[in-house]
């Protein structure tokens, strides 16, 4: 996907980075950065934006200096912080734009190049470019990055997900994430080019609904947007439509697609991915062109049923917290993305719930192609104001509008177990917001199931989800035989459902249980629960999963969790992705065997 002609030179993670709209023309910017701490906040006053000044430090890009992979491994707090490197603009980039990407900088960056200013983004977990071609060298010598971002560690209202607010990771709180810790790169694009293009599939009717976002779109030329969508490398449909504006609107037929038969159909059974190519054409002359693929797939709740492509659909899924013991929140690999789901889908999970992760796209990507259902969780912050309000719901935006057209994102859920909004079982203010999350998901996605507080104290939403950690089985058996009884509990010492909002037939999920501690490597730590042996283990594993896979109630779970993270031992596996008893095993647990 794409030429990286960097990618010889030994840099981590050299793979495209938008796999998902892929261009050939691009440069991979990871690898050594100059870098520097500035808790004094003196280098604005000492010019380094310009870029002249070199940076006492060294850096691995993508890697947050907290993270062994950076070549730093400092914890301790260090909120400002500086990186500059010179990168050269290759040849084949002439007569075109440049565009400068981040994946991601935690929490909030400024950019120059050239002593430039170019960029400004608020957000720790969404991407965000600029057009750097005014603030390019026309003579060809080196041009200066230089990013300052900060990061607000102690500032409980910055959505933050699981980074924790002290020194020292502790309970279910783990290692911050500061600065860079997505792939850095620019690409070539014209003057007028495709921005982004969005997709909605539509099985009931067999098509696939278009909606291309041009750039720099201006009135008067002969634009033209070619499609064509291929299927297992035979050519579909390719179909020409004159650009008549920023944005337009086309559906496209797909002669082949069969919404009663599994091989055109996307699953995690049989992940069935279609590619489609645009070509922005001027004149007869192909100005841009982008590739990329969709699924064809629906999810739904229809008379009270979770289906996936209009069946019942049982969703087994595992909480994933998304970090690595030299990378924390960044994938030290793609291989390291790989083999995660990989290993969920061996041992008979069919989704994962990525816990307070926006998750990288490779990732996400991997998933599309392997067939694993993902429920996408934003990061949250802890303390509720006007300013946390704007902040989250403008970065959950970005959140849903980078990630809106994989096939194995099947829900969303903006917020977990009340946090940033601790008042929500009765404050009106924290339940309008909670509402007003379901609502604006719902208007920018009409296809997916919006969770409107996952665990407990849901106002309206598509979905009603508990989260219980209870271990014994005969206890779960009779928890969950009937809802009132399941709609009874407080989880965590929380209602079900806030106050002044009811039950209204939504299917029903646990969606965090288990969480049984068993230490099998020298990472020391805690569990809900404690195994003694592999037997044990085992055993409890069947003892929590069993009635819920039994229950005619229950229509999914997500057990905790698919690793142990830092402090936490209650993972599946180890945090080196060792699995603590054979993977069949788990999976016969699964499959009800």
């Amino acid at each position: 996907m794409g030429t990286n002609r960097n990618e010889a030179a030994g840099i981590g993670r050299p793979e495209y980075p938008r796999p998902q709209f892929v261009r050939d023309h691009w440069v991979n910017l990871n690898g050594e950065w100059e870098f520097a701490f500035d808790d004094e906040d003196r280098g604005s006053a000492a010019g380094w934006s310009g870029g002249e000044q070199s940076l006492g430090q060294k850096i691995q890009v993508p890697f947050a200096y907290q993270s062994r992979l950076s070549g730093i491994g400092e914890t301790d707090f260090h909120d400002n912080v500086w990186y500059r490197r010179l990168f050269d603009v290759p040849e084949s980039f002439a007569a075109r734009q440049v565009l400068l990407h981040f994946g991601a900088v935690d929490y909030s960056a400024k950019v120059w190049v050239n002593g430039v200013f170019v960029a400004a983004h608020e957000g720790g977990h969404t991407p965000f470019k600029a057009d750097i071609t005014h603030a390019l060298h026309a003579d060809g010598t080196p041009n200066a990055l230089v990013v300052q971002a900060l990061d607000e560690s102690r500032n409980l209202e910055l959505p933050r997900g699981k980074q924790f607010w002290k020194k020292d990771s502790a309970s279910i709180f783990y290692t911050r994430t500061t600065g860079i810790w997505q792939t850095v790169w620019i690409e070539a694009v014209p003057r007028t080019y495709l921005d982004k293009v969005k997709l909605t599939p539509d099985i009931d009717n067999k098509r696939i609904e278009i909606v291309p976002h041009i750039a720099n779109y201006a009135p008067g030329r002969e634009l033209r947007l070619r499609v064509s969508i291929s299927f297992g490398g035979v050519r579909v449909t390719e179909q020409t439509y004159d650009v008549t504006g920023r944005t337009m609107t086309h559906t496209i037929g797909l002669a082949n697609f069969n919404a009663q038969e599994r091989e055109t159909l996307w699953a995690p059974e049989h992940p069935n991915l279609y590619d489609i190519s645009y070509t922005l054409l001027d004149g007869e002359a192909e100005t841009d062109r982008v590739e990329s693929y969709f699924g064809m797939r629906k999810i739904s709740v229809e008379g009270g049923r979770l289906c996936l492509n209009n069946s019942p659909y049982k969703m087994k899924l595992v909480l994933d917290q998304g970090y690595f013991p030299d990378g924390i929140l960044t994938p030290p690999s793609e291989a390291d993305i790989r083999r995660d789901i990989e290993l969920t889908k061996e041992m008979g999970f069919n989704g994962a719930r990525k816990h307070q992760k926006l998750e990288d796209p490779r990732y996400l990507y991997g998933c599309d192609k392997l067939g694993l259902l993902v429920w996408s969780e934003a990061a949250n912050a802890y303390s509720y104001s006007d300013q946390y309000v704007e902040r989250f719901q403008r970065e959950w935006i970005e959140a849903v509008d980078r990630d809106y057209n994989h096939p194995s994102i099947v829900v969303w859920v903006p917020l977990n177990e009340s946090w940033g909004v601790p008042d929500l079982a009765r404050d009106p203010l924290q339940q309008h917001h909670s509402l007003s999350l379901v609502y604006l998901t719902k208007s920018l996605d009409r296809m997916r199931p919006v969770i409107s507080n996952d665990g407990w104290e849901h106002t309206v939403s598509d979905l009603v989800t508990i989260h219980d950690y209870e271990w014994r089985r005969e206890v779960l058996e009779e928890r969950y035989a009937a809802a009132e009884k399941a709609l009874s509990l407080v989880p965590g010492g929380h209602p079900v459902m806030a106050h002044g909002y009811g039950y209204r037939g939504e299917p029903l999920l646990v969606t965090e249980f288990g969480g049984i501690g068993y230490q099998k490597s020298e990472w020391e730590g805690w569990g809900y629960s404690g195994a003694s042996s592999d037997e044990d283990f085992e055993e409890r594993l069947r003892n929590v999963i069993g009635p819920l896979l039994d229950s005619e109630l229950v229509q999914g779970y997500c057990y905790t969790q698919l690793t142990d993270v830092e402090q936490e031992i209650n993972g599946l596996l180890t945090y080196d992705r060792v699995p603590k008893i054979p993977l069949d095993k788990i999976r016969a647990i699964n499959e009800g065997r």
